[in-house]
């Protein structure tokens, strides 16, 4: 991956493809996690593709102190100024889709149409037992072996039996998220806490939306599914989509049927028309 150098900091990113640029923002732990999706002929053959680590992960600055979601959101609107790219569609997976959505709100001339892959947002009434599960998670971070706690998060997300399938996906995962736990558990925890997301912030989003959902996700956590029928009741211009054969880590776990998704959606939304 190359490197560039954005506020500070260097962030390592890859550029493949050609035709409407699109920029995906990874979740917590597995800075690969869309990876898969940069061989799939439905994106790969007419798209502009731009993986990035964000900062604290793998080939990316691991910069001390605290960060936040408006931080870390402007860390992407940058590194895609540096690559001369004016307007692009964005796909944000977990804590990347809250980053995503702070990148629309913050600066909506460079986000064409947003794709929210299962959001990290503390909303609705799961919204208070997903708090004190991520403070709980902090806590034991500081106490516990890294490789248990990323082990125990990941089965929780991703079903049971998820490390060959992951590993299979994205060589190294595991072992990488481990490294990068720190910047998870121990800095962004702390950014998703602070950050505020709600119905009158939904209704300011103006680009097109893409909320997507894995079918097997709600049986893991019933957060996932109430999160999905609140971008659907809130933000203005959505469209839902139920991704087959999937959990959380859906991107890794049907990389065929969410480029084919993500394809028709940008397809409907196309940067040169600006509609």
């Amino acid at each position: 991956m190359d490197t560039a150098a954005v506020d500070g900091i260097t962030l390592a990113s890859e550029v493949s493809g050609t035709g409407e640029p699109a920029i995906f923002i990874h979740g917590a732990l597995i800075a690969d996690s869309f990876r898969p999706l940069l061989s799939e002929p439905a994106l790969a053959d007419h798209y502009q593709l731009i993986l990035y680590h964000r900062r604290g992960y793998a080939g990316s600055s691991h910069p001390a102190g605290p960060t936040s979601i408006a931080e870390q959101a402007a860390d992407c609107g940058l590194l895609l100024r540096l690559l001369g790219i004016e307007r692009a569609h964005a796909v944000g997976h977990s804590l990347g889709a809250c980053i995503a959505l702070q990148l629309a709100l913050d600066a909506p001339d460079i986000v064409h149409s947003l794709a929210l892959l299962e959001p990290a947002l503390i909303v609705g009434s799961t919204g208070p037992g997903y708090r004190e599960a991520l403070l709980r998670g902090r806590q034991r971070f500081k106490k516990e072996p890294p490789e248990r706690l990323v082990d125990e998060f990941l089965q929780a997300r991703f079903g049971e039996g998820y490390h060959a399938p992951l590993e299979r996906m994205v060589p190294g995962a595991f072992e990488q998220a481990v490294t990068d736990a720190s910047t998870s558990f121990d800095r962004e925890v702390p950014a998703l806490l602070e950050w505020h997301f709600d119905e009158v912030k939904a209704k300011r989003i103006t680009q097109p939306v893409l909320a997507v959902v894995g079918s097997e996700s709600k049986a893991l956590w019933e957060r996932f599914d109430e999160t999905y029928r609140l971008l659907l009741e809130w933000v203005p211009d959505v469209r839902g989509f139920v991704l087959p054969g999937a959990a959380h880590g859906m991107q890794m776990q049907n990389p065929r049927g969410m480029a084919g998704a993500l394809a028709d959606f940008w397809a409907r939304h196309p940067i040169r028309s600006g509609g």
